[in-house]
């Protein structure tokens, strides 16, 4: 089930870059750096359950590689979409933000909460939001119209 939902997860994030990418090129290697900044932890972690399921690490190698591979499909697939379906790419690029916003909200910031040095939370959220904001501001996307 793991390895289903990575592989569908992948196919996604394949789909926003190759639409990221036909937005802008600017853009695109900005969403690039932004899902490759997630998955690789998520990857490792998905890595560790499968060795803790019961794969061997070869074998948990090979089965996570393959379901990597799935996001070069989903790119593929989103550049052959994305110049013949119209709203594609308005569709998907909201859908892409939200995503990098729910993670920032469900596992960052109650992080936050948890640290103990002296230095407020609300100085790191102001912090993420600007980087945020920063990364997508600079976007000539048709949505701001």
């Amino acid at each position: 089930m793991n390895l289903i939902g990575d592989g569908v997860h992948n196919f996604i994030d394949g789909l926003i870059i190759a639409a990221s990418f036909s937005v802008d090129i600017s853009f695109g290697v900005i969403t690039t750096i932004a899902v490759i900044a997630h998955e690789i932890p998520q990857e490792i972690g998905d890595f560790g359950v499968l060795v803790y399921g019961g794969f061997g690490r070869l074998k948990a190698l090979a089965f996570n590689f393959l379901s990597a591979v799935t996001a070069i499909i989903g790119a593929v697939i989103g550049y052959l979409i994305s110049g013949s379906v119209e709203g594609f790419v308005p569709f998907l690029l909201p859908f892409a933000a939200g995503g990098f916003i729910y993670i920032a909200a469900s596992d960052l910031v109650p992080e936050l909460h948890k640290e103990s040095d002296n230095e407020e939370p609300h100085s790191k959220l102001w912090g993420i939001s600007l980087e945020t904001s920063a990364d997508y501001s600079s976007c000539p996307c048709p949505l701001a119209v």
